[in-house]
C-alpha cells in the first residue's frame, strides 16, 4: 500500500509565507496603477521560488553547523551577522531579478544595472533586513522553543525514572525481609559484639537517610556514590559474614566526576541478590573503576552464572538503562556477561570537562 507523500511543517511554513509575502507586493503592484498580469505572474513565481531557496541554503548551513543547538545568548551572537548577510544577498538577488524581469518585458528604458541599484537598493536593502530578521528569528525562536519543550519532557522522564529507582531501592530498603535480617544480626551481635552492633545501626540509619533524605538529587559525586555502596555491602557483611567479602578500587581523582544516583549501588545490590546469596560459600564483590580517555567504567565482578536468556534483564537493570539513555542522550553504555567464571557488569558513562 502506497503512503500520499508527506509536506512536512517547515516546507509548508516555507511555501505558504513567501507565497502571502509575494501576493502582499502583487497586491502593491495593482494599488500602485499599471498593472499587468503576465508581469505580476512571473513576479509571484520567481519571488517565491528565489526566497524559499535562499531561506532553504540559510537552513542548510544552520543546520550542518549545529545552530540549533546552542544557548539562546550564542545563538543570537550568530544571527546578527545572518541577518546582514542575508540581507544584503536579498538585495543582490533582488536587483538581479528585477533588472532581469525589466529587460525581458521591455521596461529597462536603456537604464543600466547601475543607476537601476543606485535608485532602488537602499530601499531593497531595508526590505530585505526585515524580512529576513522576521524569518531567522521565527525559524530560530520556533526550533529553540521545540528543544526547550524537549529538554523539559526528557527531564520529566529522568526524575520520573530516578522517583521509581528511588521507591525501588526504598522498597528494598524497607522490605520486611532486608529489615528482619538486618535487626536480627543487629540483636544477635548486641550481646557478643557491642560495638558492631552499634555499627550496625549506624549503618542502617544511613541508608534509610540517604533513601528517604535524598529524594532530588539527579545525580551524585561518584565519592557520595561510593559511600551509600560501602555502607551496604558493610551492613550485609555484618549478617553474611565470612560468606561476604568485598573490594572497592577508585582512584581519588574520580571522587568529583558526578554519576547517576544509586547507580552503582543498584548493580551492587544485584551482584549480591543473584550472585554471593544464592551461592553455599558465598563469595567476593569487586568494584573497580577506572577511566579510559573521555569514559568512566564502573565494574562489578560477582560469583554465579547468568540467566538462560542472557538479553533478559531485571526492572531495576533496565530502569538503570533507560535512565542512562536519556541523561547521556545515548552516549553511555550498559554490559551484563559472564567472564572467567563470574558475573561483570559493566557501565560506561561520558566524562565532561
Amino acid at each position: 500500500m502506497k503512503t500520499k507523500p508527506h509536506l512536512s511543517l517547515y516546507w509548508k511554513c516555507q511555501i505558504v509565507g513567501w507565497t502571502i509575502a509575494a501576493l502582499y507586493w502583487t497586491l502593491q503592484g495593482f494599488l500602485s496603477g499599471g498593472f499587468r498580469f503576465d508581469l505580476a505572474i512571473v513576479q509571484l513565481i520567481s519571488d517565491v521560488l528565489i526566497y524559499v531557496l535562499m531561506t532553504h541554503m540559510y537552513r542548510n548551513f544552520s543546520l550542518r553547523h549545529h545552530w540549533e543547538d546552542l544557548p539562546l545568548k550564542n545563538l543570537l551572537i550568530r544571527i546578527l551577522p545572518a541577518i546582514v548577510f542575508m540581507g544584503f544577498l536579498y538585495t543582490l538577488v533582488t536587483v538581479l531579478k528585477l533588472y532581469g524581469i525589466r529587460v525581458v518585458f521591455g521596461l529597462n528604458e536603456h537604464q543600466s544595472i547601475l543607476d537601476f541599484f543606485k535608485i532602488n537598493g537602499l530601499g531593497i536593502f531595508i526590505a530585505g533586513i526585515r524580512l529576513m530578521a522576521i524569518w531567522l528569528l521565527a525559524y530560530h525562536l520556533f526550533h529553540y522553543a521545540k528543544r526547550e519543550l524537549r529538554l523539559a519532557g526528557e527531564k520529566a522522564h529522568i526524575e520520573l525514572s530516578l522517583k521509581q529507582a528511588q521507591l525501588d531501592n526504598l522498597h528494598m530498603q524497607l522490605n520486611p525481609h532486608f529489615l528482619f535480617n538486618s535487626l536480627n544480626t543487629i540483636k544477635s551481635l548486641i550481646y557478643t559484639s557491642p560495638s558492631s552492633a552499634g555499627r550496625g545501626i549506624d549503618l542502617l540509619s544511613e541508608l534509610l537517610r540517604a533513601g528517604l533524605y535524598k529524594g532530588k538529587a539527579l545525580m551524585l559525586s561518584l565519592e557520595e556514590e561510593l559511600f551509600l555502596v560501602k555502607d551496604y555491602l558493610e551492613l550485609e557483611k555484618l549478617r553474611m559474614r565470612e560468606r561476604l567479602n568485598f573490594k572497592i578500587v577508585c582512584d581519588a581523582s574520580f571522587f568529583s566526576i558526578p554519576v547517576p544516583r544509586m547507580s552503582i549501588q543498584g548493580l551492587v545490590e544485584n551482584a549480591l541478590k543473584h550472585g554471593v546469596a544464592v551461592e553455599k560459600d558465598g563469595g567476593f564483590i569487586h568494584v573497580l573503576i577506572t577511566r579510559q580517555s573521555d569514559l568512566l567504567c564502573i565494574e562489578v565482578l560477582s560469583p554465579g552464572q547468568l540467566s538462560v536468556n542472557k538479553n533478559k534483564m531485571g526492572i531495576g537493570l533496565e530502569n538503570l538503562k533507560e535512565r542512562l539513555n536519556i541523561t547521556y542522550t545515548g552516549n553511555a553504555s550498559f554490559e551484563l556477561y559472564e567472564k572467567s567464571g563470574q558475573v561483570c557488569a559493566i557501565l560506561k558513562i561520558p566524562v565532561y570537562g
